[in-house]
């Protein structure tokens, strides 16, 4: 395997590689090419995000981290459609980014809960038809965070522009790797295949309704970042629902777990440092090949920031409050919609 092949790795491919390595010499070439790489990302994460910041104002630096995300995940995953088509969904995907999150926030929660349930079903048809590439994760992810951290005037066409350009960009890249598949499905396939006794149509529904009505909650009881919540329902509510289970218990435990480090490093490390844990919660990310404590590490950038804006404690309380409340939600939402699902079936066949 070539220094490059290494380099495109997951990290769980990456410590599988070093793990079945027998020989002591390409041993240490594997560890050091996985170190190498988790540093080199990091790199060109911060590299980015300064730029986006930069040059769109540090209000905007979510829309940067948006736009990687974007990128990572289009350099290699396709929408199961024609490549020139799924450049469609791209720009469908950066429209709903930009004007989606700024309405919602504009409006009162019940309203606005309208408008994130079109937001997100949108976005799951348009990114998520080949459910096996999980590009939802980073769409609905991006439209979370853009509407968590929003803005308005002058820093919202800043906002408009920067996205934009993502856009572009991400069209640049996207056509480029994936120009050679041979699909035949078109854009319109998308919408045309659309079938409420499809699987998948179904998870897009339980995912869209899960997501918005949870934030819908957290709007209505006054709580911040009701994203937090909205976030952690995405993460929990797999196509599969027996998968919901254990994956809400990962969410629930190892944001406890990341809090209690973040609080840790926080009283340890001077004031000065506080800017880099959200850096160092990256490192462990990019170390981490499991679920569980990618979840730890994220906490630490959610909290660098709401520990300046609500207070160490009541960040904390705030992170594990939502998370929990969002992977409960999420379990007793999926197993309660399946149930309405087998009801209707029954009386469908009762009625034929």
């Amino acid at each position: 395997m070539t220094f490059y092949q290494e380099l495109q790795l997951s990290s769980t491919g990456s410590k599988q590689l070093i793990k079945n390595t027998t020989d002591k010499k390409e041993k240490r070439r594997h560890i050091l090419i996985y170190n190498f790489k988790v540093y080199l990302v990091m790199v060109f994460c911060v590299a980015v995000v300064t730029l986006y910041s930069k040059l769109t104002g540090s209000e905007n630096s979510v829309v940067g981290v948006t736009v990687l995300l974007a990128v990572l995940v289009l350099r290699q995953a396709d929408f199961g459609i024609k490549t020139t088509h799924g450049l469609l969904s791209i720009a469908g995907i950066f429209g709903i980014l930009i004007a989606g999150p700024r309405l919602s926030n504009m409006l009162s929660p019940i309203p606005a809960f309208f408008v994130n349930v079109f937001c997100i079903m949108l976005l799951m048809i348009l990114g998520c038809h080949n459910v096996i590439m999980y590009n939802h994760s980073t769409f609905v992810l991006g439209y979370l965070l853009l509407q968590g951290y929003d803005v308005s005037g002058h820093a919202y066409l800043l906002r408009v522009e920067g996205l934009l350009a993502g856009m572009v960009i991400c069209m640049a890249i996207f056509y480029k790797n994936q120009k050679n598949r041979p699909y035949r499905r078109t854009f319109l396939d998308l919408f045309r295949e659309f079938d409420l006794s499809s699987a998948r149509n179904r998870w897009y529904i339980k995912l869209t309704f899960i997501v918005s009505s949870a934030m819908l909650v957290m709007s209505l009881l006054g709580l911040p970042r009701a994203m937090w919540a909205g976030i952690a329902c995405m993460s929990v509510c797999l196509p599969f629902t027996d998968d919901c289970m254990g994956r809400a218990e990962k969410r629930g435990l190892f944001n406890i777990v990341g809090s209690l480090i973040f609080v840790a490093l926080y009283l340890v490390l001077p004031e000065s440092m506080y800017p880099y844990i959200g850096m160092i919660g990256g490192i462990g990310v990019g170390y981490s090949a499991g679920y569980a404590w990618q979840t730890a590490f994220n906490t630490f950038g959610a909290l660098s920031i709401a520990a300046g804006l609500f207070g160490l404690q009541n960040a904390v309380i705030l992170r594990i409050g939502a998370n929990i409340f969002g992977s409960v939600y999420t379990v007793i939402c999926n197993k309660g919609l399946d149930r309405l699902a087998q009801v209707v079936e029954q009386r469908k066949k009762v009625t034929a």
